[in-house]
């Protein structure tokens, strides 16, 4: 995920602009509510770093993972403007539309926030981010209050990733519905928060006298408010490498840090209909 010019980009980054610190233990929501208002909180250090990554070619390897193709895709204004297929077809329920190359505005996607969050039905579904064969991807922008989705269709044609259509749809269309619904309240509202805890939370997590050991342990509802992190409520991203998902009864939300590479697992389950926060994984 850091080939190439994304290891330059993320040492920029990791100093300049990203929320995320490069020692920080977590990956920390950005103020979602400032990042849907303004799109850049500092245009001239992105637009700085845009004509420095735009100097170096991207690898021709980033084309077989697609993780390696996004960053690149997101922090390469040059490389973005040749990987969407003009005019791009915009589909708004029954309205479509095409925009044509002048009217394109560069998507930096999650690069500005530092971090990346993803949704999978069980942990075997995780397998599917390293694999080389897929040739369609669909990365999902979903604004939570506004209960609306922005679909990033991705093709790799002839050996190369394009952008090739975006798709907006009502959130309530989504498999992830009643996740999605459900998580809102869960990221937004405290006292529901400690209500949607099962009871114990199973926790695992580095362990404080031993950088290479991890420590397992229960959180109990009344000291959760030491453990519980800070999650974006305002829009998540979820990336589908083609797993196909289904109501199910659990669903694991992935925070992954760009900057440092950590990563933050919560998996809830579906108890008596109602969903519950079961483990945290750091």
């Amino acid at each position: 995920m850091r080939n190439g010019v994304v290891l330059v980009f993320v040492t920029c980054v990791c100093m300049a602009l990203w929320t995320t610190g490069c020692s920080d233990k977590k990956p920390v929501a950005a103020d979602t509510t400032a990042v849907d208002s303004v799109k850049v909180a500092d245009t001239t250090t992105v637009d700085t770093l845009d004509r420095l990554i735009s100097e170096q070619p991207m690898p021709k390897a980033a084309d077989e993972l697609f993780d390696d193709f996004i960053f690149n895709f997101a922090a390469n204004r040059k490389l973005q403007m040749g990987r969407i297929k003009f005019p791009l077809k915009v589909v708004d329920g029954e309205n479509v539309a095409y925009l044509e190359k002048k009217q394109w505005r560069m998507e930096h996607f999650f690069m500005e926030q530092g971090y990346y969050t993803l949704i999978f039905d069980n942990m075997k579904q995780m397998d599917v981010v390293k694999d080389t064969s897929i040739n369609n991807v669909v990365v999902e922008k979903v604004y939570l209050a506004k209960e609306k989705v922005e679909k990033y269709m991705f093709e790799r044609l002839n050996g190369r990733w394009m952008l090739t259509s975006i798709r907006n749809n009502d959130m309530v269309q989504n498999t992830n519905a009643s996740f999605l619904a459900f998580y809102q309240k869960f990221a937004s509202d405290p006292e529901f928060q400690l209500e949607s805890l099962n009871n114990p939370v199973l926790f695992t997590g580095p362990d404080p006298d031993d950088d290479f050991s991890t420590m397992t342990g229960e959180i109990a509802p009344e000291t959760w408010p030491a453990f519980a992190p800070e999650l974006p409520s305002g829009f998540i991203y979820n990336i589908m490498y083609g797993q196909k998902y289904t109501e199910g009864n659990q669903k694991i939300f992935v925070m992954r840090g760009i900057a440092n590479g950590m990563e933050m697992q919560l998996t809830f389950k579906r108890i008596d209909g109602e969903w519950k926060l079961t483990s945290l994984s750091e």
